[in-house]
């Protein structure tokens, strides 16, 4: 856990019940030590101890969606994985590692959790917990109307000459790589025995707790209420403009972005998160605005609306001119539904204290 060398150390994360702060233990009480920022970055057993125990599990996936895709043509099988692939990655990391290296129970390796790390791991399952509902739901409904139908995002480009021959190449074990680095605030700190950035700071955790809990709510009511406009008569022509999907065009994406800008607050606040960690939150909010998210779902919708709906078309591109895609306009500070998420917030960060208490 320690490495001396004249007068400098380089220690990593440990878990200490003893007046010895090397000694380790399957205590929870979580002890972080602090080297140079510079030298953590450029340390190669950061990467790997973080980035290659998560790539070694995300990229084996990737291929078997990939095969499972290119039996049945459907594309859709790796947006399984994206809430499956780190949900696994994470409860291996905290607890089957454990359990398989050193034999212990569920509930003893479960026991040798800290609190931040238990938040980390009861984050990533409801979060995971959803989005795989949500994706299954969605895929099973789908393929009861039209049997084999894939999702229509992807359509058009499977009709690229030669698509599944180069799809593993471009698109699955690319989006394992992307998974892998949004997976490191829920799977590093149970590897990396590296530098932590700073202090303990209670009243981080506390913000970080309410940043999931208004993320997560924004979530479940922006997927209740599509599903509940999409059935109602104006749903045929016209976008989806009420409850909290009046704040922004996406606020489902938005509440996935501030879900995984919670995890590695928490860290920061519970003196764990270590300079590769935030990597974590930014990965997947550019590849929610720029590649797989907002952008590429409203290239679809625009697609759909112009070849069969020009009604709900104008109505989207009307949409777009008065509401923000993802981060809301000044002009919500009136909205209802914005206090709702910041109270839910709010609710989510006191209940876990009561809870801790």
């Amino acid at each position: 856990m320690s490495y001396l060398g004249g007068s400098s150390q380089v220690v990593g994360r440990g878990y200490n019940t003893s007046n010895d702060p090397f000694q380790s233990s399957p205590l929870p009480s979580t002890v972080s030590y602090h080297v140079p920022l510079h030298r953590a970055l450029l340390d190669v057993g950061i990467f790997r101890d973080t980035i290659l125990p998560s790539l070694q599990l995300h990229a084996p996936l990737a291929i078997l969606a990939y095969g499972i895709g290119r039996a049945t043509n459907s594309v859709e099988a790796k947006d399984w994985l994206w809430p499956i692939a780190p949900m696994a990655n994470g409860w291996w990391s905290a607890v089957g590692r454990k359990m398989y290296s050193r034999g212990l129970t569920f509930g003893q390796a479960v026991g040798t959790l800290s609190r931040p790390e238990r938040l980390l791991l009861t984050g990533v399952t409801l979060w995971g917990g959803r989005l795989f509902y949500r994706i299954a739901s969605r895929s099973i409904k789908r393929r009861r109307r039209v049997k084999g139908a894939d999702d229509p995002r992807y359509e058009a480009e499977k009709l690229e000459e030669g698509y599944w021959n180069k799809a593993l190449f471009t698109l699955f074990l690319p989006e394992a790589v992307v998974q892998t680095i949004i997976s490191l605030p829920i799977t590093a700190p149970f590897h990396h025995q590296g530098a932590a950035l700073t202090g303990y700071h209670p009243a981080v955790q506390v913000l970080a707790v309410a940043l999931f809990s208004a993320g997560f709510a924004l979530e479940v009511l922006a997927d209740v209420q599509l599903e509940r406009f999409k059935g109602s008569a104006q749903g045929k022509t016209s976008v989806c403009k009420d409850g909290v999907w009046s704040l922004v065009r996406h606020p489902n994406y938005l509440g996935d972005a501030l879900i995984h800008l919670s995890f590695p607050l928490l860290l920061y606040g519970s003196d764990m998160l270590a300079p590769i960690e935030v990597l974590g939150g930014i990965a997947n909010y550019f590849f929610l605005r720029y590649v797989g998210g907002d952008k590429q779902t409203e290239q679809h919708q625009k697609r759909r609306y112009s070849e069969s709906n020009p009604e709900k078309l104008a109505d989207f591109e009307k949409f777009q001119e008065t509401h923000n895609s993802f981060w809301p306009r000044a002009d919500v500070l009136t909205n209802k539904w914005l206090w709702i998420v910041v109270g839910a917030g709010a609710v989510g960060a006191a209940m876990e204290q009561v809870i801790h208490s």
